[in-house]
């Protein structure tokens, strides 16, 4: 049984940052008006009754996709590539962890394009990725100071990647073919859904629903966003960047929930997609790591196996039962 996405799910995501000038986000009487408040709520309402039908449904939603199960041993080692042409891409630019981090200068600023490069090219060769992906985690902090706590948060789908090969990392053999335990595919694939999902949730308040502002600059600017328009739907700026801000909120959390995600990836691959055709390469390296996300849940979601391990949550009646026993 699987259930529809809203009518949401056509207004195109992207980050506005990497293409107009940045503004300060923090227009919470925005987000507080009726309108965003009303969408926020259908969205977690949707999220809520999406997992909670998903819970029933035993193995993948889409068995015909059974196929794509045969790629799980290798979706590390793509992860490693995936994450490391990524940081390799933006440091070739000059960009440091995100394409709208592009101002760094002096000696500092050349070295940590200089380590992110480095990583990058450590990252594709699959060697040793779990130490690898621990220096990406390390980086964090120099983004922190850099481009505050926003930037972090906005680039957490970097490290949701590097979490999961920290957990998970490619085997030993030539081709990188993992054979992680249940508890460790689990734990990674949590961290991996709460990453990305983190990202498109911080965007979806620091780009649109507490900054229309810059959201409707972007809209100015690029109109063939607005697909409503283009199928005859006339909408005032404002309305669009609420529709916009809670699209993607609705993105973050139906990752977060691991529910259905043969679906919801097949879904959320059309926008993200075709945002490429307005953007280009900019858009196609800063959305690299999602896509990796994206491929690593469809895949797992239609294993037999390893499907329910995308949707897992711990649950604390777990933990105690398991303080008990080793008590």
């Amino acid at each position: 049984m699987t259930l529809a996405l809203p009518a949401l799910v056509p207004v195109l995501p992207t980050h506005e940052r990497w293409f107009v000038e940045s503004q300060p986000a923090g227009d919470w009487a925005f987000f507080l008006s009726p309108l965003p408040l009303v969408l926020t709520a259908a969205v977690v309402v949707v999220t809520l009754v999406w997992r909670t039908v998903a819970m029933r449904v035993d193995g993948p939603e889409l068995p015909f996709l059974g196929r794509l199960g045969a790629l799980v041993p290798w979706i590390p080692r793509l992860l490693g590539i995936h994450l490391g042409v990524t940081l390799l891409a933006l440091a070739s630019t000059g960009a440091f962890i995100t394409p709208s981090i592009d101002h760094l200068g002096g000696l500092g600023g050349h070295a940590l394009l200089l380590v992110e490069a480095a990583l990058g090219i450590w990252l594709i060769t699959g060697w040793q990725l779990r130490a690898a992906a621990a220096l990406v985690l390390m980086l964090a902090p120099a983004l922190t100071v850099v481009a505050g706590w926003t930037a972090l948060g906005e680039s957490a789908n970097l490290a949701a990647v590097a979490a999961f090969l920290v957990v998970v990392p490619p085997g030993p053999d030539a081709h990188g073919a993992a054979h992680p335990s249940r508890a460790h595919l689990r734990w990674a694939l949590l961290w991996l859904r709460l990453g990305v999902g983190t990202a498109l949730i911080v965007l979806a308040f620091s780009e649109k629903l507490t900054n229309p502002a810059m959201a409707i600059d972007t809209l100015e600017r690029f109109p063939a966003l607005d697909v409503l328009a283009l199928v005859g739907i006339s909408v005032s700026p404002e309305t669009f960047v609420a529709i916009a801000g809670a699209t993607e909120l609705l993105f973050g959390l139906l990752v977060i929930s691991g529910a259905f995600p043969q679906v919801a990836v097949l879904v959320a691959m059309v926008p993200f997609n075709a945002t490429l055709l307005l953007f280009g390469q900019t858009e196609m390296v800063g959305h690299l790591p999602v896509y990796g996300v994206f491929l690593a849940l469809l895949v797992y979601g239609s294993s037999a196996q390893t499907a329910g391990a995308v949707r897992w949550l711990p649950s604390p009646r777990g933990r105690r039962v398991a303080v008990e026993a080793a008590a």
